[in-house]
């Protein structure tokens, strides 16, 4: 009996020592990563009309759109200080004034440079955890989908990518790690540095 009042009153505090977070899972990892900021930020494309260089106009992102009709384009002389030549004079189409319309944040419809979220980031799985001590090095899957016809064009949910992110163990638990003390590698350069998988 007095050995199960010990357990009674000490087994409480025993179990609220582990967190959920004591111990580095796939879900938990997954749950982490998809949670982050730098994941859920949504892609963002300038989309300039206007005179722009040569160099910029060759662009795929340019090149995608004026196959899907959106921008139309005619050569004209660059201004001073804008170079290589020639320059393009791209405008909106109709049916593109209509795509960038339904896509752009409000307060934006009336200017030559639109800021347009065009796709977000997907999870598809963790691949893998290497645990070394308090570090552990997070490998997972993802992908874009897109957020509105422009980002469908420009981001097909077909390609995935591979990234490598690293946690390290602090006193409430595992986290991702949010600044760069190399050779650890950030939620941000992690998927800046993400790779198509084959």
């Amino acid at each position: 009996m007095r050995k199960m009042l010990i357990f009674c009153l000490l087994g409480p505090l025993l179990l609220s020592a582990c967190s959920p977070r004591s111990f580095l899972t796939r879900r938990l990892a997954a749950n982490m990563i998809a949670a982050s900021p730098s994941f859920k930020n949504p892609q963002q494309y300038v989309l300039q009309t206007g005179v722009l260089s040569n160099k910029d106009f060759i662009a795929p992102e340019y090149l995608v759109l004026g196959h899907h009709g959106w921008i139309t384009a005619s050569s004209t002389a660059c201004p001073p200080g804008q170079a290589p030549p020639p320059c393009w004079d791209v405008l909106l189409t109709p049916s593109g004034v209509e795509v960038v319309r339904a896509a752009v944040p409000a307060g934006q419809n009336d200017q030559s440079t639109f800021t347009i979220p065009i796709a977000r980031r997907e999870l598809i799985g963790v691949n893998g955890i290497s645990k070394q001590g308090n570090a552990a090095e997070v490998d997972f899957t993802w992908k874009w989908v897109a957020l509105n016809e422009i980002g469908g064009a420009l981001y097909t949910g077909d390609v995935h990518y591979r990234s490598t992110v690293s946690f390290r163990d602090y006193d409430d638990g595992w986290r991702p790690v949010t600044t760069t003390p190399r050779p650890d590698q950030d939620l941000d350069d992690a998927l800046k540095n993400a790779e198509p998988v084959p």
